[in-house]
């Protein structure tokens, strides 16, 4: 039943989330210029009605018919919104988002059927009138259905919906929404929440009110705030300490609420905390009559308060005053007293990612359940940009696989060109999502990193331990090509002994190093940067491999790879790397230094020393 909730939950979101800065331009609009707007001008007042009624909800019908139907299914979305628009009375009537979240996947699973339909069925020449008139025809009916059925229905419903509320505020029993709220949240329900059901209500209030106590409900940054500063302050781990003013900034600046709910997820009491913290600006908030003028979408205190209306600034600030200081009144005695007995910050983060799957319709069984090892021909380690961490990844596994099943091919790509003959695709967790798109037929394994992963051991298992009737002969393709020995690595571009620094600084060193070999320009160093960014070039076993971006493959002069060594170690996230190594490649010319990188590590002796030695001329040796 919770994946069932999360996935629907999702899928609302997912139909107003690449719309929100629309819903923002909206809210400026509305906040700037209406009559008690920070600048009133009556004339540029008079764009808020049309993107209420018009641009918004055809927005979000075009998404979901797209999210069903494609390309067709959004310009039947977006057809289809306007008869439930008309329906209720055009501008004058309610505003049609819960409608536009109905018939949007409606209009596009019709467009789906049609499509579905006329499979084998073109008549040859035709294609291209039966496509346009095909989607004209059906969106007109669709559109009809919309006005006579649709658009009315979600008027009754959000007038009941309405009432509710009003019937909770006239009660003052409106907290209590929080005791909902705050655990939904951390169950990834909140974009739902907050998009698939406050927002179409909040709108119509706000289109009569000028502003809704329903945009606040689960936007407010105060709640979380109090929940982190308390674990900054009383965390008994020093990592879960370090890492909480960090998330702090995120969390109240940026507005990304996910940020804290690892913190309750290592210590599930705490959730009480956000609770009554939330119960208490709800409640100050429908004293005073406070409201936003528009969705406050992310949850950032910036956002929050643009949307103010200019006479509610002051008390909405105390509001979520209120909510941090009341969270993080009840937050602290819990950790004080409990932290350092629950479970650790990175095991209710490996738990958040689970749950976040398990939102977006994904079970742990896509990596877990067993691969059909007999039909594993192509395997694809893919990374962001294909040519480091990957590559690595692809070569030691290659080695490790080659000698028990010597005809798979083990090769590797970016993670937006996995080839379409791909069995199983190999990839960061972070990067799931750009792999289904890209290689939806393939068998998806997700690891941590590339280079010692339980992922990657039973992968190996159940490759190394089916019973394969048929002995395969060897296939060319598994192997690298050998390329014509290119001196990419000397005694120039090794730096040994360092010390410790920032992540950013390792890898600005390992580029700038680039830079001096004559191997890239200095834009290159900047994008090593960004690609860190992306996904971690941490590789596990105390290696990393910061690279450029692939689109930063036009700085690179020559195939050149630099080793900067920190015998203490640099932090990657949780992980330490004392060997830094620097990439940048023009195709795949660094591939065979990243295979000698492989076989070197794959000697636990000569790792170790690897990471403390003082000899440049044996590191040489090793990789040569």
């Amino acid at each position: 039943m919770k994946n069932g909730l999360q996935k629907f939950g999702k899928f609302l979101s997912a139909m107003v989330m690449p719309n929100i800065g629309a819903f923002i331009a909206w809210g400026l609009i509305t906040a700037l210029f209406i009559a008690d707007g920070w600048i009133p001008n009556e004339s540029l007042a008079s764009i808020q009605p049309y993107m209420l009624t018009y641009l918004l909800p055809v927005l979000i019908a075009a998404t979901g018919g797209s999210m069903v139907g494609g390309e067709r299914g959004r310009v039947m979305g977006a057809i289809a919104v306007m008869g439930c628009i008309a329906g209720v009375g055009g501008i004058e009537g309610e505003p049609m988002l819960m409608g536009a979240m109905v018939i949007g996947p409606f209009a596009g699973w019709v467009i789906k059927m049609f499509d579905k339909f006329m499979e084998n069925r073109m008549p040859t020449g035709f294609e291209m009138l039966i496509n346009n008139f095909s989607v004209g025809i059906l969106g007109m009916i669709v559109a009809i259905f919309g006005y006579f059925i649709i658009g009315p229905v979600m008027t009754m419903i959000l007038a009941v919906l309405s009432a509710g509320v009003e019937v909770l505020v006239q009660h003052s029993l409106l907290p209590l929404v929080a005791i909902f709220v705050e655990p939904a949240k951390v169950l990834f329900l909140n974009n739902a929440i907050n998009h698939g059901i406050f927002t179409p209500i909040g709108s119509a209030q706000a289109e009569a009110a000028g502003k809704s106590i329903m945009y606040m409900l689960e936007a407010n940054p105060g709640p979380g705030l109090g929940v982190l500063l308390a674990y900054c302050f009383f965390a008994k781990d020093k990592t879960t300490k370090q890492s909480a003013p960090g998330a702090v900034i995120i969390h109240f600046f940026g507005g990304i609420h996910e940020i804290y709910f690892p913190y309750i997820l290592m210590n599930p009491v705490v959730i009480i905390a956000p609770i009554i913290g939330n119960m208490c600006s709800i409640a100050f908030f429908a004293l005073t009559d406070c409201g936003l003028k528009a969705p406050s979408s992310p949850g950032s205190i910036i956002a929050f308060l643009s949307m103010t209306p200019k006479d509610k600034m002051l008390l909405t600030i105390i509001g979520v005053l209120i909510a941090t200081v009341v969270s993080f009144l009840i937050a602290s005695p819990i950790i004080k007293f409990t932290d350092g007995r629950k479970g650790s910050l990175s095991d209710a983060q490996d738990q958040m990612k689970q749950m976040k799957a398990e939102a977006k319709g994904q079970t742990s069984e896509q990596s877990d359940a067993p691969v059909d090892a007999s039909a594993v021909k192509k395997i694809i380690f893919a990374c962001d940009a294909g040519m480091g961490s990957s590559a690595m990844g692809a070569t030691k596994f290659r080695n490790r696989i080659k000698d028990v099943r010597p005809e798979i091919i083990v090769k590797n790509t970016s993670v937006d060109n996995i080839p379409a003959d791909c069995d199983v695709a190999v990839v960061q967790t972070t990067l799931a999502d750009r792999a289904r798109k890209s290689a939806p037929q393939a068998r998806l394994i997700t690891i941590g990193n590339f280079l010692a992963d339980p992922s990657l051991d039973a992968l190996y298992e159940q490759l190394a331990t089916k019973a394969v009737q048929e002995e395969a002969a060897p296939v060319q393709e598994n192997t690298v090509e050998s390329h014509a020995a290119k001196k990419v690595i000397d005694e120039n571009g090794i730096k040994l002994n360092q010390s410790p620094v920032a992540k950013e600084d390792a890898i600005r060193a390992a580029g700038e190093l680039l830079v001096k070999q004559g191997c890239v320009d200095e834009a290159y160093v900047e994008a090593m940067i960004e690609r860190e960014k992306l996904v971690s070039t941490y590789m596990g076993m105390g290696l990393a491999i910061p690279h450029g971006t692939s689109e930063a493959k036009g700085s690179v002069k020559k195939t050149g790879i630099v080793l900067v060594q920190y015998p203490d170690g640099v932090d990657f996230g949780q992980e330490k790397a004392q060997l830094v190594f620097g990439i940048a490649g023009i195709g795949d010319e660094h591939l065979d230094l990243l295979s000698k990188i492989c076989e070197a590590l794959e000697d636990e002796e000569v790792l170790e020393k690897m990471k403390t030695t003082d000899d440049i001329a044996w590191i040489l040796e090793q990789l040569s």
